[in-house]
């Protein structure tokens, strides 16, 4: 027998049809001798409708009661998915965020998990009970209703998991499993027995969109296995224990799992591609101490969050040309306060562009073999695809190149590293 955490999310929770689904796969867990926490989101599109209530009422919303409002997505999906279970046939009760309690560091809107009080869930589990949580909640150290920010379900999961030393926390999305690239853009995508967390953080932070990164951070902090499924199964399927999804662990055991006759793993795990970047170049930079920081200090004060940076070669006269990437989304904002700081950084001219797109290579195996890099600049110029930017980690590489080829670049470094799967 197991202890198992099983997230759901907005689409998997998208009305009472999809509900009864979600409630058949966790009475067969149970069923099968597990003790069964759940951790469900809102239902699709529901968080934004409350967030538009919030706007409505009062544009200068309190964040206090803003957390009051959304949370209550969850809370609605949570008891629903207990009333259905109960008609099941199944012991089934909710536990809301501060009944548990699941504290918080006090920022609402975007909290984190502090400690998770876990002896009377532990004690309904013994119980065979089934345990359904709302995600994405929590409670302040001033007993207020707190939430963690959008994609916090997962994160709920894997603090629950932590909390309760859950053997596996299986996260239920739209799709069965992690693929060496999107399967939309490239058909001979293949879905990954397994991938290590350091993987699945690079990956999530560069366009894939299976996992919400903080989860992923959290279940490497705290040791706690992933598997990722998908929850549109047919009524007759099996158990998760004998489904194909995609593991996220450690290294070690990524090592323990590897499939039989594979003396090392593959170089490179997946192609991701994330087209809500926007490129800014501000020129005639002063080059001199402190003049990056006088950049990057405003947008920071903002929230923005800055990716890609390159700072050029120095010019003659003492001036340099800084490069780097934003959101899609906050373009506007960071154009209008650098423009603001024009004088303090004393830049010359800035020029955006908004229509690029970043690629990016992943792989454990980068740290131990050479080429990869030099594989994804030949295989992009082979197709005349230009490079405008290039980044590197240990085991990522990034480029940004023109929006319009971003499907041939994912076909193209498919192939060029041998992902495609066999016809």
């Amino acid at each position: 027998m197991a202890r198992i955490v099983m997230k759901f999310g907005g689409t998997s929770m998208a009305g009472t049809e999809r509900i009864r689904r979600v409630a058949n796969i966790v009475r067969r867990q149970q069923a099968a001798g597990h003790e069964v926490a759940v951790v469900v989101s809102a239902m699709a599109g529901e968080t934004d409708r409350l967030v538009n209530f919030c706007r409505e009422a009062n544009a200068l919303y309190d964040p206090a009661e803003y957390d009051v409002v959304v949370a209550s997505g969850e809370q609605v999906t949570s008891g629903l998915l207990a009333l259905t279970l109960q008609s099941l046939g199944c012991k089934a009760r909710s536990w809301l965020g501060w009944q548990m309690p699941i504290n918080t560091v006090e920022a609402h809107s975007k909290a984190r998990v502090q400690t998770i009080d876990a002896p009377e869930l532990l004690d309904s589990l013994g119980r065979g009970e089934i345990a359904v949580i709302p995600g994405f909640q929590g409670v302040s150290s001033e007993n207020r209703i707190t939430t963690l920010g959008r994609g916090g379900s997962d994160t709920s999961a894997v603090a629950v998991a932590a909390a309760i030393g859950a053997d596996r926390c299986d996260i239920y999305t739209d799709v069965d499993g992690v693929y060496t690239t999107d399967p939309r853009i490239v058909a001979k995508a293949r879905k990954q027995k397994a991938v290590t967390y350091e993987e699945m953080l690079e990956l999530a932070s560069v366009g894939a969109k299976v996992l919400q990164t903080r989860s992923v951070g959290l279940a490497m902090k705290e040791g706690v296995r992933i598997q990722v499924l998908s929850s549109f199964l047919g009524d007759d399927a099996p158990p998760a224990d004998d489904l194909p999804g995609t593991l996220i662990v450690s290294d070690t055991e990524m090592d323990a799992i590897l499939e039989e006759g594979e003396m090392e793993r593959q170089h490179v795990t997946g192609i991701a591609h994330d087209k809500n970047e926007a490129k800014i170049i501000l020129t005639r930079v002063p080059d001199k101490p402190g003049a990056v920081a006088n950049i990057f200090e405003p947008l920071a004060g903002a929230s923005i969050n800055v990716d890609m940076i390159i700072q050029n070669v120095g010019r003659d006269k003492g001036e340099t040309d800084v490069t780097f990437t934003v959101p899609q989304t906050d373009l506007a904002r960071a154009q209008a306060l650098l423009e603001d700081q024009r004088g303090n950084i004393g830049f010359n001219r800035i020029i955006t562009d908004d229509h690029i797109a970043k690629i990016s290579v992943v792989g454990v195996g980068m740290k131990s073999h050479a080429g990869v890099a030099s594989t994804m600049f030949k295989s992009l110029a082979d197709r005349a695809i230009n490079i405008q930017a290039i980044t590197t980690s240990e085991i990522k590489v990034s480029v940004i190149i023109d929006e319009d080829e971003t499907e041939l670049a994912v076909r193209v470094l498919h192939t060029a590293y041998g992902l495609d799967a066999a016809e």
